[in-house]
């Protein structure tokens, strides 16, 4: 997604100040002898908004001037004395600015003391302009006017102007207002995530999570979808497909993601990926220089990172189909991983995938998550007669087919992670599973006797 301008909150993303700031009206508070106001009451309202709450609801005697100029001197001191900016923070600035997109502020503090704060960390020069809640008659951030005051400044399309938040109100404005969103969170603010990630179109517990490369890369969802894009995620397990399935997956493939070690399993195929993601923490040093110089797009992150590197391989997948406009139909494939919490792990990330056929393909077996909501059948082919077959439950209120097998079955319910369908035996070329609700992860196990296909994409969702 193109980024024409940024524009960024300031305390609690910028610098780490939310501390102070939790402090700094109960020192006024106390300073006045007043009792009972919270962080929350005052957070999302201007400075001087915050001392008319003092001055009009909790009888505060002074004037509501006199209360803003001491607070203001009380922050000023602190961004200078106690607060510190977050760390990796100039990162993505330098990277911004080195791509020529401007850059403000746009904030809940008043302008003087934003500049305060951008001057003390030397954050300054980063930005073309710095606006307050302050400068938009005073409308705090449950309103949309100081990130569209902001845009008018950058001069940019509000579509392609991204806004970095941490505060959910702020990131639940911008997002209303047409602004694509980085919402970030630290582990000591007390920011929950489920009140900041569902308005977020990236979302990251930090700076080392973000750089230019992931902002690009991300596309929203498309209203209406025409076409498939056959999308391969090789991923870094230790156990890697061996390199002529690799191989035959990816001449199957229009888009091609690598994550981490699987730099290892496509180098061994001689398959150049689109895409190379992860930290780089397990590829070896032969092929993260093989794939960093192969690939069309490279997107690093953090070994220290909450998210995993097949998630935002899967994540780069979904974005290049969205791109595109088309429905994202999904192959993984080096994703055994050796480890049972990992197996499970991947087959949780199939079933969220939200593609309209996923499947992992390895040389010892093939799994697909049918579902009713989106690839509700699978024709498993001629080479899978003699084949296990078993399918297992992923989702509640499921009901399957199986047909062209020793045990059918029809409208069958399956309990959750049952083991009702484990271990049964294809018998018949147009042996298929249907899932009429719910969803099931089937499994095909044993070497197919011919080459990997595609899926199907003409396959009938029954």
């Amino acid at each position: 997604m193109d980024i024409t301008g940024a524009i960024f909150d300031c305390d609690g993303t910028l610098v780490d100040s939310m501390g102070m700031w939790a402090h700094a009206f109960g020192w006024l508070c106390e300073r006045h002898h007043v009792s009972g106001v919270t962080q929350e009451e005052v957070e999302s309202l201007s400075l001087y908004d915050g001392c008319a709450v003092l001055h009009d609801t909790y009888g505060v005697s002074a004037p509501i001037d006199e209360l803003y100029e001491q607070i203001c001197a009380h922050v000023r001191e602190a961004y200078v004395r106690d607060v510190l900016a977050f760390p990796h923070v100039r990162d993505l600035l330098d990277e911004l600015a080195a791509a020529g997109v401007p850059m403000v502020v746009a904030s809940s503090t008043p302008v003087r003391e934003l500049r305060c704060a951008l001057e003390a960390h030397s954050l300054a020069g980063y930005f073309s302009d710095v606006v307050s809640t302050e400068d938009v008659g005073g409308r705090d951030k449950e309103f949309p006017d100081v990130y569209l005051e902001a845009a008018r400044r950058l001069g940019s399309d509000v579509a392609t102007t991204w806004v970095f938040e941490d505060a959910p109100f702020g990131v639940r404005t911008a997002r209303r207002a047409g602004f694509a969103v980085v919402g970030l969170i630290n582990d000591h603010d007390g920011r929950r995530e489920q009140d900041v990630r569902p308005w977020c179109d990236i979302f990251a517990h930090g700076w080392e999570e973000l750089s230019l490369a992931r902002i690009r890369d991300y596309e929203r969802p498309a209203d209406a979808v025409s076409g498939a894009l056959e999308a391969l995620v090789v991923a870094g397990s230790p156990e890697p497909s061996t390199p002529g399935l690799v191989a035959r997956l990816a001449a199957a493939a229009d888009y091609v993601v690598c994550a981490d070690r699987g730099a290892d399993a496509c180098k061994a195929a001689g398959v150049a990926p689109d895409v190379y993601c992860g930290d780089s923490d397990s590829a070896s040093p032969e092929a993260d220089a093989w794939a960093r110089a192969s690939a069309a797009t490279c997107i690093g992150f953090p070994s220290e990172k909450y998210a995993t590197d097949l998630a935002l391989a899967l994540d780069c997948a979904r974005h290049e189909a969205a791109r595109r406009g088309e429905a994202l139909r999904l192959t993984l494939t080096c994703a055994t991983g050796g480890r049972p919490d990992h197996a499970l792990a991947v087959l949780g990330q199939l079933a969220r995938s939200g593609a309209s056929a996923a499947r992992q393909v390895e040389d010892g077996f093939e799994m697909r998550v049918v579902s009713a909501d989106a690839d509700a059948r699978w024709e498993l082919g001629a080479a899978a007669v003699g084949r296990t077959f078993s399918a297992v439950a992923v989702a509640p209120g499921t009901r399957v087919d199986e047909r062209g097998m020793r045990w059918e079955l029809t409208d069958h319910p399956m309990g959750l992670l049952d083991d009702l369908g484990v271990s049964n035996v294809v018998t018949s070329a147009d042996a298929s599973v249907t899932c009429r609700a719910g969803a099931v992860a089937a499994f095909l196990l044993g070497a197919p006797a011919q080459p990997v296909a595609p899926p199907d994409t003409n396959a009938t969702n029954a």
